[in-house]
């Protein structure tokens, strides 16, 4: 019986365990996802290194075409570069998503675990991510930015309050599936104490659905800190951001259509680059 118990994480770890997100990224669609996404990310961090203007520094000259004055993509009404806007607006939302997302993912993995210790607790965890999930997230923007003011801070705090209750049931669930397998059951019935059965044993038998969250919480999260700059209630200006980019080109969608075109082509290609990637993790962890 013992021998049964501690072969079952030794196998979860080892190399067989690695093969489906191997397998994964080997597909079509996971390589195009690495290609889409890992270009954007580039062109973030080399955002001083392809752009000569400062992302708040005024020209003068408002609205000049793409091409014009030494200026790629063009100025905004201000004046200001937009290839270098939306080079450091993909900065600023990288840095607040790759922040907020694993922080939320962390603290949801560990009320999950502590509602795993007692029934009591369990119930207690439950009704508060209930009560966060009650809140659409754009109210939760609201309410948080009431608070906080506007800025990064509640960006931050909004998309990890979103993915708290998220990545809880997520691990929630799996908890309650693999706690019945016959390699849970034999640990009980060994002495495995309950917090080292959970740490060693479950937990990495949950770790393929974590993954795939993963990704889909940072296609919501663009969205979610897209739609909270847009509406001013997120990062605010000079600071560039995506949705604040897009919030200021509305009102010259006519006049000059290119300068919403920059921002809405990345927030197009990240989300297509994570999605075609959650979706390849997807599929072959589930098979």
């Amino acid at each position: 019986m013992t021998s049964t118990v501690s072969s079952a994480p030794a196998v979860r770890r080892g190399t067989a365990a690695r093969h489906p997100y191997l397998a994964a990224l080997t597909t079509t669609r996971a390589r195009i996802g690495l290609v889409l996404v890992g270009a954007v990310v580039l062109a973030g961090l080399l955002a001083p290194l392809l752009s000569s203007h400062a992302p708040t520094a005024q020209s003068g000259r408002a609205l000049v075409p793409p091409g014009t004055g030494g200026h790629l993509l063009g100025t905004d009404d201000l004046g200001r570069d937009l290839l270098s806007r939306l080079l450091y607006g993909i900065r600023t939302d990288l840095e607040v998503i790759a922040l907020a997302v694993p922080i939320g993912a962390l603290l949801g993995c560990a009320f999950a675990l502590l509602a795993a210790v007692h029934p009591v607790l369990d119930t207690v965890v439950q009704r508060a991510f209930d009560l966060v999930l009650a809140f659409p997230g754009l109210i939760l923007a609201l309410a948080v930015t009431a608070i906080l003011g506007p800025g990064r801070l509640p960006v931050i705090v909004v998309i990890t309050l979103a993915e708290i209750p998220v990545f809880g049931r997520q691990l929630r669930a799996g908890i309650l599936v693999q706690r019945e397998r016959d390699y849970a059951v034999a640990a009980r019935v060994g002495g495995t104490r309950r917090a080292r059965l959970l740490i060693r044993h479950i937990l990495p038998n949950c770790a393929d659905p974590l993954v795939v969250q993963l990704a889909v919480s940072l296609t919501v999260a663009v969205f979610l800190e897209g739609a909270m700059s847009f509406l001013g209630v997120g990062v605010r200006p000079p600071e560039p951001t995506l949705g604040n980019s897009l919030s200021q080109a509305l009102p010259y969608l006519s006049q000059a259509p290119y300068f919403a075109a920059g921002p809405l082509l990345i927030v197009t290609l990240l989300v297509l680059g994570l999605s075609l990637l959650s979706e390849a993790l997807n599929r072959e962890t589930r098979r």
